[in-house]
């Protein structure tokens, strides 16, 4: 039955692609340029909110552009997703992000044996990560609406866009690699990135707790690149980047509808809740796939709020 329910939505994750977009476009009004360049900087001027909950499923490529034949990571070979994030924004309340284990078991069908959840976008692209995303955390049916796969040269560029971020690494951070061409230097304690050392930030494994220590600082970036970005400074520069970027990201989403999102996260930008899935420990070091811990009968997604 498990496989059965995987299948079909492999199949409507490719339907739903095209069929999505003109039922989400009805609830994305295009938004009227005009008032932010004569009214004040301010997200409610970017653009209409969405009119209900909005699930994104964010997929971190460890390939460095779009498209580029080799990722220059380890193992070397097509892009993988090398973070995985479900972000669901409401118009009213908190944005509330769900870090998805890059590393958990996850089983396909026709399989024999489970795979790790990364892995699944050198397979089948967004659709194959999306389906198999919402069977691993029972997201409801038609979810989730929409996907963006972020290049590392999108979030240099985003962050160097921005000029800089504040952030504080928990550690001082060296290595190098230059099969990757990875060379890592950082200090630890607050300081302004630019969006090379915030790749190095991401990008750092330590030898114990690895994953988790990065999802960790992807949840301390997140949250601080979503508040620079609602600086008055950085709005009304949102529309021209959004569109650039956007250009060298593979998505699913309009310019219309992106504005929309960042418009309705930025006004609700405080209340950001962020959530992850708690896995079981590895019975040996050398197993890299981990299962999802056994909890409560309750969703593993975060419902929408009233």
């Amino acid at each position: 039955m498990a496989r059965q329910r995987m299948a079909l939505r492999l199949l409507a994750a490719g339907l739903g692609v095209a069929g999505g977009l003109a039922l989400l476009g009805l609830l994305w009004p295009e938004p009227d340029q005009s008032v932010l360049e004569d009214g004040p900087p301010t997200a409610e001027a970017l653009a209409e909110r969405p009119q209900r909950p909005i699930t994104v499923l964010l997929i971190g490529s460890d390939a460095d552009r779009q498209g580029a034949p080799s990722n220059n990571a380890a193992p070397a070979g097509p892009a993988n997703s090398d973070a995985l994030l479900l972000v669901q924004v409401s118009p009213e309340g908190p944005t509330q992000v769900l870090s998805l284990p890059i590393e958990a078991a996850v089983r396909l069908p026709g399989d024999a044996k489970p795979v790790a959840l990364g892995s699944l976008y050198q397979r089948g692209g967004p659709a194959l990560v999306a389906s198999a995303s919402a069977e691993l955390v029972d997201l409801p049916k038609g979810q989730p609406d929409r996907y963006v796969v972020l290049p590392r040269a999108v979030l240099r560029e985003l962050v160097d866009r921005l000029g800089r971020v504040e952030l504080s690494p928990d550690r001082s951070m060296a290595y190098a690699d230059k099969s990757q061409k990875l060379s890592i230097a950082l200090e630890g304690g607050l300081q302004q990135l630019n969006g090379r050392q915030v790749e190095q930030l991401l990008r750092f494994r330590d030898e114990e707790g690895g994953e988790e220590r990065r999802r960790d600082r992807q949840q301390l970036a997140l949250g601080t690149v979503l508040r620079q970005m609602g600086q008055s400074q950085q709005i009304r520069l949102l529309p021209e980047l959004v569109s650039d970027l956007r250009s060298q990201a593979e998505t699913n989403l309009t310019q219309g509808e992106s504005l929309s999102l960042l418009a309705a996260a930025l006004i609700n930008q405080d209340g950001i809740r962020f959530e992850r899935l708690a896995l079981k420990p590895a019975l040996r070091p050398e197993i890299k796939l981990r299962e999802l811990e056994a909890g409560p009968l309750q969703p593993r997604w975060p419902q929408p709020q009233p």
